[in-house]
């Protein structure tokens, strides 16, 4: 590597020496002739010991002839030489001669460059290391590698100018990063590093475009193919060649896979720029700079034509498995979109500050063409750039200014200058690179906190339908004569561990505090099987609506932090009775929660364990096997089958008549007649007896309370959970959105127990408001309860609180708002779906009347002031009490 890390530091490139190693920029840099490149003394005593250069002219020696495609330029051609240098460097031992090494080095280091070596007489393992080291496709490869990291920063910048120029919506770069895996760490960065850049920006909020909506995941996709190429590029280039005769290199087609999603993404990338460019033309204000800028882009502007001609070339290059013309044509595809970019930041930069560089407060021509006179006569309003592009325009024009001054600016010497100044090969661009670096590094928006993973935020919409189903959950609950209770956040470890199963590892612990070793509830259930034994307790029937905790892999409508309302009945009862009634709850939720089709799939655990004796599945894998089946609402039968034998010891015939059992499903008493049928083999289990008979009194009742078409029997449900014991159910969504089971729960006969008290029965639901709440969120729901919005025309705080109190004591709810302007007050009303608005002003209070705005009806009135409290309780049918 260069002295001090990077070889624009020192302009000296050492290779050979201990630790040393070849990076894409070191590389970029001695391909540019902006670095030497110097052989590590070590390197070349090891090489030194290699047989006199006599005996290279032996029969035993041989000719190698270094060339390089017609094709290649000139950089290419001294990237490769650099990579075949590193790995002569790297690999060769005695035996490697330095007279090859010392050519390519002076050549590497000539003013003039490669211009063809010919036959050389080299040893046998220098012509192995000159085959294998696959040079070209390497050098290539990390010249890409730095050209696309350095285009992956920059294209954020200029579309930032962009935005800015065309007045952009950006809206996009505000993703809710739900923790739900859909929103990429890539996609946060990009959107984190755009509103750096935009932040206080006064131009942007108005135009909606796809050439901005697709920045996020366009920009986000480069980043992560170019960490991906980067990775293995530094790999390939300080690997060392094999030299058996059995050994051989990574292959060409290897590096070629490497590089193909580049190809893509630098399409899309090349794509969206050229569409925000022609956007930025068409907002240049004056006419005649727009048409000179316009006939400048159209002729000298990679066409999206062009972008896919190289896309063609590159097809065609590895369908014919050409690798060293592939990673050319794919640098020339980097190339022209690089310059894409460039141009989409000229036809941006000249949208926002050309006009004012040009004219200079003059008229002038331009390209023969006559400037527009009543551009000059607009007064200049300020403009507002965000805090970030504002850095970078300023850096622009300071450069204009170093070259030349307060004198007005040709559009033909602007246009030159951007390109020199942006070109990624040239020596001013890193000036620019590290300043992008700096603003979304340092500014403090940068340092804006970050959820983890697995939680959310809810803002006024959200807590509005969260509430609401709050509500109705509270409302249910409490009429089937459930009494509140709350218990702790976190529990001592002892009271959760050996009660989940295999999903006791998602528990989350907490550090040790006073050598107490505690953690997060995984569930409501386990902690309040502990508050019964804790108090002597052998009869309750709570609910609790609470935070619950699991180290999970978040996913759509799966988080680590989220809600479950539950809903428990212990004690001695009617046999069934707490069983019918916590499934009657059940339903009764779902339909008045009105998220649509649903269906509770119900099974036994006693008649889960039948199934699984008559299978002949030992009793101690009863808990691990059913386990397993409960996967199979997300997994195949197969892939259960396969983790069944390979992974939990199961026979093969075993698993084959599980299978056969667990698709069973279908209406309730018709699958439960056919398993009470004469010949079943569950009539000869005590087990599955017992359970059959308790689904027959359920089933019963669930029919004459009208509830059991919403029942499906299904013996594939196993409930992973080891605490269960008896009935086990949960409830599916069928609609669109899919968000998996929206509630579960079951019979518990002998956890509460497990803390070292006498058993109590229990039975219990568990609605996963998180998931509801996915399907609730497409509903219209007002963020806020207000009924009236009481808005003053003016700055008269004791007028409105007058007013506003009259409608408080009233019982209606209300808010003010006091602004001298109308419009506010509407679309503070029409944001927060306020039905009603009680507009006054000056004349209002002259005349003694206000304006009643009904926006539901899109009606207008005049109100008496002393009336307007009444009018609207008769129209809210509300009673003054």
């Amino acid at each position: 590597m260069a002295d001090g890390g990077e070889a624009t530091a020192t302009a000296v490139v050492t290779l050979g020496g201990k630790g040393s190693s070849l990076s894409p920029s070191s590389l970029h840099a001695l391909s540019a002739g902006t670095a030497r490149v110097r052989v590590d003394s070590s390197a070349r005593d090891r090489l030194a010991s290699s047989p006199p250069a006599a005996n290279r002219t032996s029969p035993a020696a041989a000719n190698l002839q270094i060339s390089f495609p017609p094709y290649f330029t000139a950089a290419e051609t001294r990237a490769s030489l650099a990579v075949l240098l590193n790995k002569l460097l790297v690999s060769g031992g005695p035996g490697t001669g330095t007279a090859l090494v010392d050519l390519i080095s002076d050549s590497l280091n000539s003013a003039e460059g490669y211009e063809g070596f010919g036959n050389l007489a080299v040893t046998n393992e220098e012509v192995s290391i000159s085959e294998k080291a696959r040079s070209s496709l390497y050098g290539i490869s990390a010249l890409l590698d730095h050209l696309s990291t350095a285009l992956s920063t920059t294209v954020d910048a200029v579309a930032a100018l962009s935005c800015e120029a065309i007045k952009a919506d950006v809206v996009v770069f505000n993703p809710t990063d739900s923790g739900d895996g859909f929103v990429s760490k890539d996609e946060i960065g990009v959107a984190s590093d755009m509103k750096v850049l935009l932040n206080g920006s006064k131009l942007v909020g108005k135009v909606e475009s796809e050439a901005i909506s697709s920045i996020l995941k366009v920009h986000a996709t480069l980043r992560r193919v170019v960490k991906s190429v980067h990775s293995e590029v530094r790999v390939y280039l300080n690997s060392s060649v094999k030299i058996q005769k059995t050994g051989s290199t990574t292959d060409g087609a290897a590096v070629v896979n490497v590089l193909w999603p580049l190809a893509d993404v630098l399409l899309s990338i090349g794509e969206s720029s050229l569409c925000r460019a022609k956007m930025d033309l068409d907002a240049i204000a004056a006419d005649a700079l727009k048409s000179s800028l316009t006939g400048m882009f159209e002729k000298e502007c990679a066409r999206m034509d062009d972008l896919e001609n190289e896309k063609k070339v590159l097809n065609d290059a590895y369908v014919g498995r050409e690798f060293e013309k592939f990673v050319h044509e794919l640098y020339v595809l980097c190339g022209c979109v690089w310059k894409t970019v460039v141009w989409e930041a000229i036809t941006a930069f000249v949208a926002l500050e050309g006009s004012e560089l040009i004219e200079k407060g003059k008229h002038e021509e331009i390209n023969g063409v006559q400037a527009d006179k009543k551009s000059e006569k607009k007064k200049k309003k300020k403009v507002v750039l965000g805090r970030g592009t504002a850095v970078l325009v300023q850096l622009i024009k300071d450069r204009f200014q170093r070259n030349g001054s307060d004198e007005s600016v040709s559009l033909e010497k602007l246009v030159k200058d951007l390109l020199l100044f942006l070109d990624a090969r040239g020596p001013e661009f890193d000036h620019f690179l590290n300043k992008v670096k700096d603003i979304v590094d340092s500014n403090e928006s940068r340092r804006l906190p970050k959820l983890p993973k697995g939680t959310r935020d809810f803002g006024k919409e959200q807590m509005a339908v969260r509430e609401k189903a709050f509500s109705i959950i509270t409302e249910v609950f409490k009429k089937h004569g459930a009494t509140a209770l709350d218990t702790p956040v976190f529990e001592l470890r002892e009271t959760l561990m050996g009660k989940y199963g295999e999903d006791s590892k998602l528990i989350y612990d907490l550090a040790d505090q006073g050598g107490e070793l505690c953690s997060l509830r995984y569930d409501l259930t386990v902690p309040f099987a502990r508050y019964m034994a804790m108090n002597g307790l052998t009869s309750l029937k709570r609910y609790q609506i609470a935070k619950v905790y699991r180290r999970d892999n978040p996913s759509k409508g799966r988080y680590r932090e989220f809600y479950q309302c539950d809903l428990d009945i212990a004690g001695q009862n009617v046999r069934m009775g707490p069983d019918y009634e916590v499934i009657e709850v059940l339903v009764e939720l779902l339909d008045k929660l009105n998220i649509g089709d649903y269906e509770i799939k119900l099974n036994h655990r006693k008649l889960l364990d039948g199934m699984l004796e008559i299978c002949g599945v030992p009793a101690e894998k009863f808990r691990t096997i059913c386990s397993s089946i409960d996967k199979l609402d997300k997994q195949s039968f197969d892939q259960i089958r396969k983790e069944m034998v390979e992974e939990k010891g199961l026979t093969a015939e075993v698993a084959d008549r599980i299978g056969n059992f667990v698709k069973e499903r279908g209406p309730p008493l018709e699958l439960l007649a056919k398993l009470q049928d004469t010949g079943s083999k569950f009539l000869e289990n005590e087990g599955s007896v017992h359970a059959l008979k308790d689904l027959e009194i359920l089933f019963n009742a669930l029919e004459k309370s009208k509830s059991i078409n919403r029942v499906v029997f299904d013996l594939s449900l196993a409930r992973g959970l080891d605490y269960y014991t008896g009935v086990i159910y949960e409830a599916v969504f069928k609609g669109a959105t899919q968000v998996g089971t929206i509630a579960a729960g079951g019979r518990y006969d002998n956890l509460i127990g497990m803390f070292g008290t006498k058993q109590v029965p229990a039975v219990g639901v568990s609605l996963g408001i998180e998931r509801v709440f996915a399907i609730m969120e497409n509903q219209i729901i007002r963020p806020t309860e207000t009924q009236v919005l009481v808005g003053f025309l003016g700055d008269d705080l004791p007028l409105t609180a007058e007013l506003v109190k009259e409608f408080w004591v009233a019982g209606l709810k209300a808010e003010f708002l006091i602004n001298k302007r109308v419009m506010k007050h509407i679309d503070y009303a029409k944001e927060y779906r306020i039905p009603w608005l009680v507009l006054v002003g000056e004349r209002e209070l002259s005349e003694g009347v206000v304006k009643l705005k009904d926006f539901e009806n899109a009606k207008e009135e005049v109100v008496p002031r002393s009336a307007i409290v009444q009018e609207l309780l008769s129209r809210l049918g509300a009673v003054r009490t």
